[in-house]
């Protein structure tokens, strides 16, 4: 069954519901490792040029992310429904769990 797309007129209106899609200490874990993935491998391309490895990125971010709600979450992404919020979501999450703000 498909779930309703609800219309959020921002980002900080949709981040409360992004976060409830990322309850599970699992699915925040994934999410972290691909991000911190997709991080090292935009370095290591801007130190070395290697532009051949940048198909690598969706693969990364979205591997470990989706392998997170699927195992650990069981949800479906937000992604598929909110591609720009959840991509957004998803930095400032990493950022949150940078600094402690969420628990990892």
């Amino acid at each position: 069954m498909t779930e309703p797309v609800i219309p959020f007129q921002s980002f900080r209106e949709f981040y409360p519901f992004y976060l409830s899609q990322h309850r599970t200490r699992g699915c925040r874990r994934m999410h972290f490792v691909g991000t911190a993935s997709v991080l090292l491998a935009l370095a290591y391309v801007g130190a070395t040029a290697s532009w051949s490895i940048l198909w690598l990125l969706p693969l990364l971010g979205y591997g470990f992310a989706w392998a997170g709600h699927f195992f650990f979450e069981k949800n479906r992404p937000a992604t598929f429904r909110y591609p720009l919020y959840s991509l957004i979501g998803d930095f400032v999450m990493f950022g949150q769990v940078l600094r402690g703000k969420l628990t990892f």
